[in-house]
């Protein structure tokens, strides 16, 4: 039995390393994703450092991705930047990969 118990246990913890390492690619992303999102409502570095940090906060209210876009569409339309929901969504899977990129090359 000490085999399949090897086996179980070396699944839980690839499991657990790989949604450590999305968890940690998601809040890169929405980090970046705040910076991008700063720099169109040309806030001012300290600015953008917070509005990063909120961004990476918004993420928290719920599952998926819809709480982020909820938030950068809303502060972006306030701020007078005309944008729309798709451009957010590329700008989401973009950095999604620089986020990723970014957490390879760390390691």
């Amino acid at each position: 039995m000490t085999t399949f118990d090897d086996r179980e246990r070396a699944f839980e913890a690839k499991f657990a390393r790989d949604e450590d390492i999305a968890f940690r690619i998601s809040a890169r992303r929405n980090r970046l994703l705040g910076q991008w999102a700063a720099a169109r409502m040309k806030l001012t570095p300290e600015e953008t450092d917070a509005y990063a940090k909120a961004v990476v906060q918004a993420d928290f209210e719920e599952a998926g991705d819809e709480d982020v876009v909820r938030k950068l569409l809303g502060d972006l339309l306030a701020a007078g930047v005309e944008i729309d929901d798709a451009t957010i969504r590329t700008a989401i899977e973009e950095q999604t990969v620089e986020a990723r990129r970014q957490l390879m090359g760390e390691a």
